[in-house]
């Protein structure tokens, strides 16, 4: 049902395989999924610096409830969630986002490849329930 990209540092995207204008649309199956990836991202971002890791979680779809039943301007949403994390090279590295990039493009320490690949390469298990 979803494919995870990151875009640099840390901002995972999780485009849909078809058009879900909010979350009352998603099935039990999809439903499922997603909690599934939400929470695994959790885990991979603590994993990541091995360290709780902080992070913002927005979520954009349609108004809930919709404004009509009928296929219209509600459905042009695209459900989709957007994660900013604070934690940018290591644990104790934060990223504060100061003048321009308030408005408009982050600096990134990495490449969006860098970031996905080091996402990529954390333990799907909590770094604290490790060896247990």
């Amino acid at each position: 049902m979803f494919t995870v990209h990151s875009l640099p540092p840390w901002h995972p995207v999780l485009p849909y395989k078809r058009h879900i204008p909010s979350l009352l649309e998603l099935t039990k199956e999809e439903s499922a999924s997603l909690a599934r990836i939400l929470s695994g991202i959790a885990v991979k971002y603590d994993n990541l610096f091995r360290t709780s890791f902080a992070y913002s979680m927005g979520i954009h779809q349609r108004p809930v409830p919709p404004k009509s039943n009928s296929v219209g301007e509600d459905d042009i949403a695209h459900l989709h969630f957007h994660f900013d994390p604070p934690l940018l090279r290591s644990a104790t590295v934060r990223k504060f986002l100061v003048g321009f990039e308030l408005m408009s493009e982050p600096q990134r320490d990495l490449t969006a490849e860098q970031a996905a690949q080091r996402l990529r390469d954390c333990a799907d298990v909590h770094y604290l329930e490790e060896g247990k």
